[in-house]
């Protein structure tokens, strides 16, 4: 218990340095101040709101995957295995092949509205005699994210050249800031979001042991469930909405963090979400750097990254991970 809290006080310390850090990556930099000589201002500009974008997301992203987790009770849950991110996708895509992106507010627009409609979607039809089971919503999670990956590859063969490069930039995963107010709005919704998550850390705790379980401690699991999910797949949408699909961060984090910090969610989701803060921006940066010029697109990189390291993870600490006290 006490290295468990301390790791956590640890990463409070580590994660704002390391984040301030990476605003120094990528680029041709003979030594790090000259990120702040005058004519380098609007770089560093680019740079400050990229990295808080980059930390915004990730840490996002992980918090969605922790509660996902917990509600599904599956260590590979995210919410992109309920096919969230296929149906913003989608969403965004159609808007692309119609034209009517004439600015950038109805992409993230489209994108939210798809997500949150694919979740009440698989919601529904994993709802039978007025109760979901976690398989089920698995299930019909991964049905309707096929669905609607097929859709958006059809609708991507029938469009125009125009504006396709923008489009699939967008599918691996894109921090630059286009405009700052989205940002800001995005960051408006997602912060009360996440904290809405936190303030359910012991109800996360509950229904990590089962229905039952949670039945004698006075919850009642299907509306908590529901709660839980409208929440992650919340985050979610809005990390679609303005940096496209980044895979493998509420899939990879949530495990970091439990290893860390314990499988109780009151301190396993804020290190969760200082770890996924760290990841995402490390992950942003050496995109930048390693091949620069050339950018490797954050998703790429994430997922790169994070396949082995998940696989490591899941062979040799899968049990103790899982039987952490609570």
């Amino acid at each position: 218990m006490k290295d468990q809290r301390r790791n956590l006080l640890l990463l409070a310390i580590a994660a704002p340095i390391i984040v301030a850090v990476c605003i120094f990556l990528g680029g041709d930099w003979k030594h790090p101040a000259s990120l702040f000589a005058p004519e380098n201002s609007g770089v560093l500009q680019i740079r400050l709101w990229r990295v808080a974008l980059g930390a915004l997301i990730g840490a996002a992203l992980a918090v969605a995957g922790a509660g996902c987790q917990a509600v599904l009770r599956n260590p590979l849950a995210e919410p992109f295995s309920l096919g969230v991110a296929s149906g913003g996708g989608l969403a965004i895509a159609a808007v692309f092949a119609t034209g009517a992106a004439t600015s950038r507010w109805p992409l993230p627009a489209a994108g939210f509205a798809g997500a949150m409609i694919t979740l009440a979607a698989v919601y529904r039809l994993a709802r039978v005699h007025g109760r979901t089971a976690p398989h089920t919503l698995i299930l019909a999670g991964v049905a309707c994210g096929s669905l609607c990956n097929s859709v958006l590859m059809l609708v991507v063969s029938q469009s125009k050249a125009e504006g396709m490069h923008a489009l699939l930039w967008w599918f691996l995963g894109d921090l630059q800031v286009y405009d700052r107010t989205l940002v800001l709005l995005v960051a408006a919704i997602m912060v009360p979001v996440a904290a809405a998550v936190f303030a359910r850390a012991r109800r996360l705790n509950a229904l990590l042991l089962g229905d039952d379980a949670a039945a004698h401690l006075g919850l009642h699991s299907e509306r908590e469930r529901w709660i839980a999910l409208l929440l992650a797949a919340a985050l979610t949408a809005c990390c679609v909405c303005i940096s496209g699909i980044i895979g493998f961060v509420g899939l990879l984090v949530p495990h970091t963090a439990r290893a860390l910090c314990g499988a109780d969610h009151r301190r396993m989701l804020p290190a969760a979400a200082l770890l996924g803060a760290i990841f995402i921006c490390i992950a942003d940066g050496l995109g930048r750097t390693l091949l620069y010029p050339i950018e490797i697109p954050v998703g790429i990189f994430t997922a790169l990254a994070g396949a082995p390291f998940f696989l490591r993870l899941l062979r040799q600490r899968q049990r103790e991970i899982w039987s952490g006290g609570t």
